[in-house]
């Protein structure tokens, strides 16, 4: 097990943890979780043994194998496939010590070595390896062509899938992963929940995903004011956990202060009389005694809105028989990603762009941007509209020796200074900070700003590639929140399930060249999506095939028509019955209806008095002293209402199941 015992460290003159406890399992599957710059990833240096505690220790079992996801990746002419087999160390340490046998020795005088290095060999599945490493790099979105192609081929993202590749392949006992999907897409995301699922090891994963945290942790780590705890669970059963703590919190506070203050008052009251000194001194000493609760960690949490969209042009866009990818007009060449495309977007659609990597969603995404033209087809947009685009490097698009301001005013030249300040701040950008230098910004931080920018203008469509890179976990909520609130179209590409699943209400795919609807949610993607993978030579080769089951379908002979002559009468008699019928159907329905009705007018004032009491959460001085019973109440409400909402929406999905079922 991991046993951390009164760890202190400090780093600099800051101290990230003071005298921690904490003990994880073999075998568990632990999420770290916590603000950035409270030790996540020192904690993790402590585990390498790079760095070590001031005070107390950190112990697990020596002789376990730690694998960790290189950072750096040297520019080498060395394949990925067998960069990725070289994080086997033991396995390449044993093939060079062969090799130099045979090269340089007697076989006669080496022949017990060599069959033991033979059999250390095979136990280290050294005959399969190969076929084990691009399965790998399959699953992590490298084509077959690109295994054999040099490591200094690839960019900085496709380097980082390398070194996780190197990590996966290295037999470990204890995995450590530092926000392993930040460089991969949903279809390589999906593969890796389904590869860390049936890892054997001990694993700990820093990620602001909570989906992917969802789907493979069973233990959450959380790092606050300097301590870590264990949760029990996945990150939505912490996230049910840490609410009900605060909300306990809140009442313990509340009664410690009352009997804080029914103390104080004694004291102040009777200390300067004689008789009653000795009752107001032990008082005083049972107010020194009385334990000092943490103070509740409410602080208000980063939120934004989009504003609303001055226009709304309807349809916004459209594409007839398009055909999209790249020209190079120098060379006169063009490579053609999807064509056929017949497409009309219309006001208020929220839409899920999905597809495997390279499939062309971000060339999609471009195109309907303008920043790529079509090759062929028409492409007509709708007056009056506005773009909001997040491309996927968006943030290289940012002058880093520029402010937050300098960039807000390019956009707003004639809007007062002190306007934009005020708008700045509300993406937490304070102070000084609105004036400096972008450069030693973190990467959540520059986000922040490329959204800020794409709010200002009032776009009345959201283009999104991939915004959440870079995000954790509390700015990846408030974007979520905003984008369900707003009141424009939006076209979405991310790995973020949660973001896709809260904001969309269908799916687009690109795939074989093609755009098309997706008839299903996310679950059926990944199933769609692990049947592809499995043999994708094969799917694209049975694609260009008929279907024989439908074809048979097809063939079958419809039942003879009925030939018998029907009298005016019976006819009549048919009618009637059929009306009954209807009126029958139709008097079961009207009271479902009505109740579906009436759900939904209950969870859209829910709905609202939760978001008033989120409003006045959000600020500051709702966790001054003197509002802290105000707080215990809205923290309660908050927290009913979450609850009644998730009934309520229970029952409005079982009536409308019912409701269906009585239209079949």
């Amino acid at each position: 097990m991991i046993r951390l015992q009164q760890l202190s460290l400090m780093r600099g003159t800051k101290p990230l943890f003071v005298q921690v406890d904490l003990t994880l399992n073999p075998g568990d599957k632990i999420g770290l979780i916590g603000a950035n710059g409270t030790g996540k990833s020192t904690l993790f240096a402590m585990l390498r043994d790079e760095i070590h505690p001031d005070q107390g220790s950190i112990d697990f079992p020596r002789n376990w194998r730690v694998a960790h996801v290189a950072q750096e990746t040297p520019a080498l002419d060395r394949s990925a496939l067998d960069y990725a087999i070289d994080g086997d160390v033991t396995l390449r340490k044993l093939e060079t010590e062969l090799e130099t046998i045979e090269n340089q020795h007697d076989d006669a005088e080496y022949g017990n070595r060599i069959g033991e290095i033979h059999s250390m060999l095979a136990d280290a599945d050294a005959y399969t390896v190969r076929s084990r490493a691009e399965q790998l790099l399959h699953g992590l979105g490298f084509s077959s062509e690109q295994t054999a192609q040099p490591v200094s081929s690839f960019s900085g993202g496709w380097r980082m899938r390398l070194n996780l590749a190197q990590a996966l392949m290295s037999p470990s006992d204890l995995l450590l992963l530092d926000e392993p999907t930040n460089h991969l897409d949903l279809d390589a995301i999906l593969w890796l929940e389904d590869w860390l699922k049936r890892y054997s090891g001990t694993l700990v994963i820093i990620s602001h995903d909570r989906d992917f945290l969802d789907g493979v942790v069973n233990v959450i780590a959380h790092i606050d004011d300097k301590k870590l705890k264990r949760y029990s669970g996945n990150y939505s059963s912490f996230e049910r956990q840490r609410a009900a703590q605060m909300i306990l919190a809140a009442g313990m506070i509340e009664k410690q202060q009352r009997k804080q203050a029914h103390l104080q008052s004694y004291i102040d009251r009777f200390k300067a009389q004689a008789t009653k000194a000795k009752q107001a001194q032990s008082r005083i000493k049972a107010l020194a005694r009385m334990e000092e609760l943490a103070p509740l960690r409410a602080a208000a949490e980063f939120s934004f809105e989009f504003r609303e969209p001055l226009r709304a042009p309807n349809p916004l866009l459209t594409l007839d028989h398009a055909a999209i990818g790249y020209r190079n007009t120098e060379e006169g060449t063009e490579k053609q990603i999807a064509s056929g495309i017949n497409f009309s977007l219309q006001t208020g659609q929220r839409i899920g762009l999905l597809g495997v990597n390279g499939a062309g969603k971000s060339t999609f995404i471009k195109t309907i941007a303008g920043e790529l033209a079509v090759l062929h087809g028409e492409s007509q947009l709708g007056k009056g509209l506005v773009i909001g685009y997040f491309a996927q490097h968006q943030l290289e698009m940012l002058r880093h020796d520029e402010s937050p301001l300098w960039h807000l005013a390019r956009i707003a030249p004639t809007t007062r200074e002190q306007e934009l300040r005020n708008f700045l701040g509300s993406f937490n950008f304070p102070g000084d900070m609105v004036t400096s230098s972008i450069a030693p910004f973190s990467g959540g931080e520059k986000a922040r700003l490329a959204l800020a920018l794409i709010v200002w203008q009032r776009p009345n469509l959201l283009l999104l590639d991939e915004p959440t890179n870079h995000l954790d976990l509390e700015t990846r909520e408030a974007l979520t929140d905003a984008l369900a609130q707003f009141e424009g179209t939006l076209v979405l590409v991310s790995h973020d399930r949660h973001l896709l699943r809260a904001t969309t209400d269908q799916f687009l795919i690109v795939a074989n060249g093609a755009l098309s609807p997706f008839d299903g949610d996310l679950d059926d993607y990944r199933d769609w999506l692990f049947k592809t993978k499995l043999d994708s030579k094969t799917e694209a080769r049975n694609a260009s095939l008929p279907d024989t089951k439908n074809i048979a379908k097809l063939e079958k002979k419809a039942p003879a028509p009925i030939t018998e002559s029907i009298s005016p009468a019976e006819r009549k008699e048919q009618k009637k019955l059929e009306a009954e019928q209807r009126q029958k159907i139709a008097a079961l329905r009207k009271p479902i209806e009505t109740s579906i009705k009436r759900l939904e007018e209950k969870i859209e004032k829910l709905n609202l008095k939760k978001k008033n009491i989120e409003s006045i959460l959000s600020e500051s001085d709702i966790y001054e002293e003197h509002r802290k019973s105000e707080l215990q109440s809205l923290l309660s409400d908050q927290a009913y209402c979450s609850k009644e909402i998730a009934e309520v929406e229970e029952t409005w999905m079982a009536q409308q199941e019912e409701l269906e079922r009585l239209s079949q």
